[in-house]
């Protein structure tokens, strides 16, 4: 009878990594501004509903889209901090304009 040993291998377990369909991580900077811009959108689409003639809501929809969509990849704080605030402002002329109708 011959008995085989399996060779035993030793294994040594590598850093934990994170995921890349997470993405990379951001500081405390950016998730802020990130969460404005996220209820600055909301506000947007919200009060969006409000605009009664269809095709005025979906041009209204569509430059901010549009606006959202081409500052997606700024990286910049200053500059995030800037176009959030200057959409919040036209968006509050807007909403003026709405209620106004």
């Amino acid at each position: 009878m011959i008995i085989r040993l399996l060779p035993i291998y030793r294994c040594y377990t590598t850093a934990a990594r994170r995921p890349n369909y997470l993405g990379k991580t951001v500081d405390l900077d950016h998730f802020l501004q990130r969460k404005k811009a996220i209820a600055l959108w909301r506000s947007i689409v919200r009060g969006c509903k409000k605009i009664e003639d269809k095709s005025t809501k979906q041009d209204t929809l569509k430059f901010a889209r549009e606006e959202f969509r081409r500052n997606k990849d700024v990286e910049d704080i200053t500059q995030i901090r800037y176009l959030t605030s200057t959409g919040k402002m036209e968006w509050e002329t807007m909403e003026k304009y709405i209620e106004g109708l």
